[in-house]
């Protein structure tokens, strides 16, 4: 069983933070489109640097277990924010299906928070360095 969790937990971030990543990268490349699309929900589309940030920087600090629990906290605040910003029409079958899509990824951002990043992490190789 050590062995599954070991490896699950390195797969789990990857899985988690790749959406992200992803995502962030795509506002990059479709910078003026999804600044026009942020202002229209609402949302001054001048954040948009801080959350191509969050998105590719965190993703990649939580792929590689760097300061996890902390930037977990973050990505679960931005997950929960974000589905309340931009898919609370809960009459739209859709909006609805991605509004609990990012509650979903919350709650896994959660459990690093709760766990931390597991095996195959910089913070699980700093602890055991500093011991």
């Amino acid at each position: 069983m050590n062995k599954l969790q070991d490896l699950s937990a390195p797969i789990g971030r990857i899985f988690l933070a790749a959406i992200f990543i992803m995502s962030g990268l795509g506002k990059i490349t479709n910078y003026a489109g999804t600044q026009g699309y942020m202002d229209a929900m609402g949302v001054p589309g001048i954040m948009l640097p801080l959350v191509i940030i969050l998105e590719v920087l965190g993703g990649i600090a939580i792929v590689v277990g760097f300061k996890a629990r902390f930037v977990a906290f973050l990505m679960a605040g931005f997950s929960v924010v974000s589905a309340i910003l931009f898919h609370a029409d809960f009459g739209d079958q859709t909006q609805m299906n991605m509004f609990m899509k990012n509650i979903a990824i919350a709650g896994g951002f959660l459990l690093i928070v709760a766990h931390g990043a597991g095996a195959y992490s910089l913070d699980n190789r700093q602890t055991k360095i500093s011991q």
